[in-house]
């Protein structure tokens, strides 16, 4: 919702389609430098967002979700 509400749907498309074959990895990231970016960021956001990068087909229902909210 707030991607779309902030005009960002066509950026957030681009960057998921771009990324979808290194999600595995970034999830892998955000679980390393999870203690740096606890500074700035909310543990449990951090711990959700990592687990949703995990699963290979969670690209794809997000970008669903943002093309159907788009609409």
């Amino acid at each position: 919702d707030e991607v779309v509400k902030r005009g960002m749907a066509t950026p957030a498309l681009i960057l998921l389609e771009s990324l979808g074959p290194l999600n595995f990895w970034g999830s892998q990231v955000l679980h390393g430098l999870r203690p740096v970016l606890e500074l700035a960021f909310d543990n449990l956001e951090l711990e959700r967002a990592a687990q949703i990068l995990e699963r290979r087909e969670s690209l794809s229902v997000l970008i669903g979700m943002i093309e159907r909210k788009t609409r």
